[in-house]
């Protein structure tokens, strides 16, 4: 059946970007929409910043009308000049198990960046570290979380067959603290709370407006992450977007905060209950109803899993044991509003002090996902 490529130009083609995956993981337990109002506004050009420095398009593919695929080719701009490549993304791909559907939209893709003069495509990966990337390839039969794409294992062999190979894979951790915080961690709060004249202070709206502490968290995950597989500095633009989503949305009592005896900021945790069930009974969508359900799974009637969204220290504090001073301020607080498990948010496989600290705890590795990469 002949695939048609569309290329999305109308509100009514981007309605159907955003809401093919509930057509195509209608019957899945384990699929979570993201909120459909955020994919809108990171999709837009008029609201997302980060099209002052990426080019992108929006692909839809059709049989006979109907929506059989879809994906994004973005160029991340600022991206290939902090790590000297050129390098053509995609995101947001979906498709039917059939693979003339996946190559004409991957055609799309390498078109565009051909065009851009690009000579490598990557992905799945968004327009910065905070869109949804890399492919599930391990765990389809586990909940996924608002912040990451699930996707169904038909996937990896089109992407093989493609010709694409592994670029960089994430993995991401289910862990159990009903026992209690592991001894090791506890431990080690002690006596950094004793020696390095660091403290735990809680976030308020004050600090937020008086102090522009969310630039200052913000300001932090940009010196924390530089380093990382393909990551984006933010601009300030890109700090408030994202400052005004995480900490507009989340109750600050979950954003566990450490200065040093200067005042200064050197470790965050950003922690929130899970939404995953409520954004399934919703679809993602807030109205007529659906605000209503997702505030109560925020703010009221919890489920028994926090999502693990951010932690980041100081480079200079990365030793010092920070770490357990969070987990041990985190943790208080979720095990006083009866939460019981932890989802990690996706860990590079190579971050071998970050997946240390999982490791202390009962759970199990019950994801991993991956980027893939081909030459043009």
């Amino acid at each position: 059946m002949a695939v048609e490529i569309k290329e999305v130009l109308t509100a009514r083609d981007m309605r159907d970007f955003i809401r093919f995956p509930e057509k195509l993981y209608r019957d899945n337990p384990y699929y979570v929409p993201s909120l459909e109002y955020d994919a809108r506004d990171t999709l837009s050009r008029k609201s997302n910043p980060a099209y002052e420095f990426c080019d992108a398009r929006l692909y839809l593919a059709l049989q006979d009308g109907e929506t059989v695929g879809r994906v994004a080719a973005i160029i991340n701009f600022r991206a290939n000049e902090e790590w000297n490549h050129k390098e053509v993304r995609f995101g947001w791909y979906d498709f039917i198990d059939d693979e003339e559907v996946s190559q004409a939209l991957m055609d799309q893709v390498v078109a565009f960046g051909r065009m851009h003069g690009m000579d490598t495509i990557v992905g799945p990966l968004g327009f910065t570290d905070f869109d949804p990337e890399g492919l599930l390839v391990e765990g389809y039969d586990r909940m996924s979380t608002m912040a990451l794409i699930y996707n169904h294992p038909y996937y990896v062999g089109h992407m093989e067959a493609m010709g694409f190979e592994k670029d960089n894979d994430w993995i991401e951790y289910r862990v159990d603290f009903r026992g209690g915080l592991p001894d090791k961690i506890t431990r080690v709060a002690s006596i950094v709370e004793q020696r390095s004249k660091c403290h735990i202070r809680p976030l308020t709206k004050k600090m937020l407006k008086e102090e522009r502490y969310g630039y200052k968290i913000f300001n932090l995950i940009n010196e924390c992450y530089k380093d990382l597989y393909n990551f984006t500095i933010l601009t300030d633009k890109m700090i408030k977007k994202y400052m005004e989503f995480y900490l507009g949305l989340l109750p600050l009592k979950y954003v566990s905060c450490v200065e040093n005896e200067k005042g200064e900021l050197v470790a965050f945790g950003i922690v929130m209950p899970s939404l995953a069930r409520a954004l399934q009974k919703t679809r993602g969508r807030l109205f007529p109803l659906g605000w209503l359900t997702i505030a109560k799974a925020m703010y009221w009637k919890y489920d028994d899993t926090l999502e693990m969204l951010l932690v980041g220290v100081r480079p200079d504090y990365r030793d010092s044991g920070i770490n357990a001073l969070l987990f041990t301020d985190l943790f208080k607080r979720a095990v006083a509003d009866g939460f019981q498990f932890a989802e990690t948010n996706a860990i590079m496989e190579t971050n071998s002090k970050n997946i240390a600290h999982w490791t202390l705890f009962p759970g199990e590795c019950k994801k991993r996902r991956r980027s893939y990469i081909k030459k043009l």
